[in-house]
């Protein structure tokens, strides 16, 4: 513990004493974090975007006209257990015309045909939402295979209208198997760059102290002893970093939230302080590890000669 208090107080001893290199170190560290907490409120954006597409394809099951609701009832209850069926939504027969209605209200002309009919000609329908766009395809392969949608020797479907929604589902999901692979892309490429800069940064720090280290070598002290200052130095540019980077996206979300809500789709502004702690612990974590792993190897080129 008394090596413990000495290292941690010789690490805050250089940081006051270069103070120079010191507020670089953090500015940089602070930057570094900037872009991190930039690619993860991008990331945030592109996935309630993505979201929101996804709310809006289904699998839609159309079904005859004479078939009693018994049946269909039966059906919802066996896509219900399926394997990747988020929700299914039953829509009578009755709810099918009056949302046609409403669909077609300024159509006078498709309105009349309907009044002229005298009956309603549409069929009561599920709407399927599958938790991922990738199992569309097999609810609708089961839906088209299973014999026990049949009754007598007729099937009750009428039509499965995935084949009409294939290319976009398609589209969806490549664009969100494209969109996270480029995201896992862009923070590898980020955190390389990164570690790259602080490593420098921090070598530069150790750099004004080797004469220090030479002499601490010089008198018998341990690798851990003359590495350990150099660690906590890190450590409070970590720390230090992630406060500030913190502290400016706070009126920075705050703008976002209140000028781009409209044209991102989501409140960046509650979105930050909805995930306050996990944004600052990421960040934290993420400087911490930089810091220390950096200083460690900066400082065995002058422990090791």
């Amino acid at each position: 513990m008394q090596n413990l208090r000495r290292i941690i107080r010789a690490g805050l001893i250089n940081f006051k004493r270069s103070s120079t290199v010191s507020l670089a170190a953090v500015l940089v560290m602070t930057v570094m974090l900037c872009v991190f907490v930039g690619l993860i409120f991008l990331q945030a954006v592109l996935t309630y975007s993505l979201d929101q597409v996804k709310n809006q394809v289904d699998v839609t099951v159309y079904f005859d006209l004479d078939v009693p609701e018994s049946q269909i009832s039966n059906l919802k209850k066996t896509i219900d257990n399926l394997s990747g069926v988020a929700t299914t939504v039953y829509v009578s027969a009755e709810e099918t015309l009056a949302n046609f209605k409403e669909r077609h209200k300024d159509d006078y002309l498709t309105l009349q045909a309907l009044e002229e009919l005298g009956e309603n000609p549409l069929g009561a329908q599920i709407n399927i939402k599958a938790n991922e766009v990738s199992q569309y395809e097999a609810i609708a392969n089961f839906l088209e295979k299973e014999t026990v949608l049949v009754k007598g020797e007729a099937s009750i479907i009428n039509k499965i209208d995935y084949h009409q929604n294939k290319q976009v589902i398609d589209r969806l999901s490549a664009l969100i198997k494209n969109a996270r692979n480029l995201g896992l892309l862009v923070i590898g490429i980020f955190v390389l760059i990164s570690a790259i800069i602080v490593f420098n940064t921090i070598r530069l720090a150790i750099y004004i102290a080797r004469d220090e280290v030479k002499v601490m070598r010089l008198v018998g002290a341990s690798r851990r002893y003359i590495s350990g200052p150099f660690i906590i130095e890190g450590i409070i540019y970590g720390f230090l970093a992630t406060i500030l980077t913190m502290v400016i996206f706070y009126p920075v979300s705050f703008w976002l939230g209140s000028r781009m809500t409209n044209f991102l789709g989501l409140d960046m502004y509650r979105y930050y302080l909805t995930n306050f702690f996990e944004i600052f612990l990421i960040i934290l974590v993420a400087s911490l590890v930089l810091t220390i792993f950096s200083s460690l190897f900066a400082i065995l080129r002058y422990i090791n000669k």
